[in-house]
């Protein structure tokens, strides 16, 4: 027998014929505590989140996905969804929940004619970047290879390519989505657009995305990317001149900035390791002669520990941060939007970067805008589109010991940016202790997302979540 909690705050206890008559039904199947599949459902890239959910439905096809939002729905349960697993927050398992996993749904198929794919719920960049290059084509992601496709297009999606090739959600044609009443829609511009609109950024709050179709953009196989490695005393005047080179770049350009102890990696020299650097990472979306020239100014910035840009593979410059972002780490996030750099901002991250709570620890200011701040603002559920800075204040360690020192220090840089930052965030960087922030994420935006979820989801049952809530009906005005 397996224990669920309900919508109301109790709990039903489902019996094994009941289970059994789901399983039968599904083609992926179910997996109650301690089974087969249990574990590797429950367990995600965050190792702070450790939650048992009261059972496990494994999706194979949206059948699945119907099946499972129907029996949740007919027993009042609630129900977390899991696709790549990569969330900060950890909305994706909730203790006593049914947990829906897409994990087993993978499938990319891309079109080269018509320079499309089809990618569903469960892929990972991985998945997508090996299928799309292997016709020279991409989809503008994020920057980790093990990050899902669906909570990163969900909430916005950007990487190296954005400045380029605009958001994840600016390349979305059409979803196929099953809503809360089991019904399977598909959504564009021309077909249930305001669905459409809030899927752009809205996060999971109005369904569950079966597959989503994007649009491609030729690139590849190579790109000019690399990193240039800094002594963190260069970071105060290299901030600057950087913040004045970006607001010239090249939209093909894209440059972040990493602040952390260097990693032993094998192209530093050994003295360095453990030392705080200044890394600036980079990656030109052309041809590589215009890359050369694109990047001259910033690699002619101070006096460089390393400088290894170069072509690589596009496909492994994806992929060229993930041993740092292994799963398995207990990790916290804090970010914030910036317009520009002040000094004071410049200073007080410079500071903060002498007093790192973990060797693992870091801070990465990403710029954007380019083809991103060119979509109106209103287009998408996703508001903040102008030429700006996002920073992600990422604590990452290794045992349970560290944890208040790793959050707090997080925290209080959080807090001391604050007044440099223009309010808005990242919703995927946002973690679960900031429920309150949801509203200035999506701003001006937000009252229309309430009003869709009220039409797709009036009694709010996809919760778990950063959470928009129905807009409440004017029950006077019907």
């Amino acid at each position: 027998m397996a224990k669920l909690s309900t919508l109301d705050g109790g709990s039903i206890v489902v019996d094994p014929e009941t289970i059994a008559g789901l399983d039968a039904a599904l083609r992926g199947g179910v997996s109650e505590p301690g089974a087969p599949g249990y574990d590797d459902a429950r367990i995600i890239w965050n190792a702070m989140v450790d939650r048992n959910p009261g059972l496990v439905i494994h999706a194979r096809g949206t059948g699945d996905v119907q099946q499972a939002v129907a029996f949740a729905r007919a027993n009042n349960l609630v129900m977390s969804i899991r696709s790549g697993g990569h969330q900060i927050a950890g909305h994706a398992v909730v203790d006593g929940a049914l947990l829906l996993d897409l994990s087993a749904m993978t499938s990319v198929s891309v079109d080269p004619v018509a320079k499309t794919a089809r990618v569903e719920p469960g892929a990972l960049l991985a998945d997508v970047d090996k299928e799309t290059q292997a016709h020279g084509l991409i989809l503008p992601t994020g920057i980790n290879s093990t990050t899902g496709i669906a909570g990163l297009t969900l909430g916005g999606g950007f990487g190296w390519t954005t400045r380029k090739f605009g958001m994840t959600i600016d390349n979305l044609l059409s979803a196929e989505v099953v809503t809360a009443d089991g019904e399977i829609r598909i959504c564009n511009a021309d077909k249930n657009a305001d669905l459409y609109w809030a899927l752009r950024g809205g996060g999971g709050n109005f369904g569950v995305v079966t597959a989503f179709h994007f649009g491609l953009h030729a690139l590849g196989p190579e790109v000019m990317s690399g990193l240039i490695v800094h002594p963190i005393s260069e970071a105060p005047a290299l901030l600057r001149e950087l913040t004045l080179l970006t607001d010239t770049a090249d939209d093909a350009l894209t440059v972040w900035t990493v602040m952390r102890k260097a990693p032993p990696l094998p192209f530093l020299p050994e003295e360095w390791h453990g030392k705080e650097v200044l890394i600036f990472a980079a990656c030109y979306a052309g041809e590589m002669a215009e890359g050369e020239n694109a990047m001259a100014s910033l690699r002619a910035l101070g006096d460089p520990i390393v400088d290894v840009i170069s072509p690589h593979p596009f496909v492994g410059w994806q992929a060229a941060f993930d041993p740092l972002l292994a799963a398995g780490e207990r990790n916290y996030w804090k970010s914030h939007d910036f317009a520009g750099l002040p000094d004071e901002a410049i200073s007080t991250l410079v500071d903060a970067i002498g007093h790192l709570p973990d060797p693992q620890s870091e801070v990465f200011i990403a710029h954007v805008g380019g083809a991103m701040a060119r979509v109106p603002v209103g287009d998408t559920a996703y508001p903040e589109r102008s030429a700006h800075f996002i920073m992600n204040v990422h604590t990452r360690w290794s045992t349970a010991d560290k944890d208040e020192a790793c959050i707090s220090w997080a925290r209080k840089l959080f807090d001391d940016m604050k007044p440099y930052s223009t309010g808005s965030a990242y919703v995927n960087f946002i973690p679960e202790d900031e429920v309150d922030r949801v509203g200035n994420v999506y701003g001006a935006n937000m009252q229309r997302l309430s009003e869709i979820k009220a039409r797709y989801d009036p009694d709010n049952f996809f919760r778990c979540n950063h959470n928009i809530l129905p807009a409440e009906r004017d029950v006077a005005a019907e």
